[in-house]
């Protein structure tokens, strides 16, 4: 079985948003169809919130399975962000792509793969 982590990159290789590609990888957690689900991340691709729109995709999966389990929706976001920032310096789409002259530090295909794998571990976790 492929892992949710391989179906975003899949995804997201073919012509899914960033956002898109995380949110179906994981659609079925946040009980949502897949057209559901690329229609409600589509707003967050491209650095569209100024986030890096995985994160944000991951954290629409973590809103669901908080409100689900009545947990802290506001700390497992912190704690997504927190562990994307370490791996990344930055959770801000802009500064990751590396616009305005200063270097990449994250391709979108690896910001995917990371959200992704930090997603994972925080669900494997509840």
């Amino acid at each position: 079985m492929e892992s949710r982590v391989e179906l975003a990159k899949k995804l997201h290789a073919n012509r899914y948003s960033c956002s898109q590609a995380v949110y179906c990888a994981f659609r079925d957690v946040a009980g949502v169809t897949e057209e559901q689900a690329k229609r409600e991340a589509a707003p967050y691709s491209g650095g569209a919130k100024v986030k890096c729109g995985a994160v944000m995709a991951a954290g629409l999966v973590l809103s669901a399975k908080a409100k689900e389990q009545r947990l802290d929706e506001t700390a497992l976001i912190g704690e997504l962000e927190k562990h994307f920032q370490e791996k990344n310096t930055t959770v801000v789409c802009r500064e990751l792509r590396g616009e305005k002259g200063k270097p990449r530090l994250r391709t979108c295909r690896g910001c995917v793969e990371d959200a992704a794998e930090i997603l994972e571990q925080m669900l494997e976790e509840l």
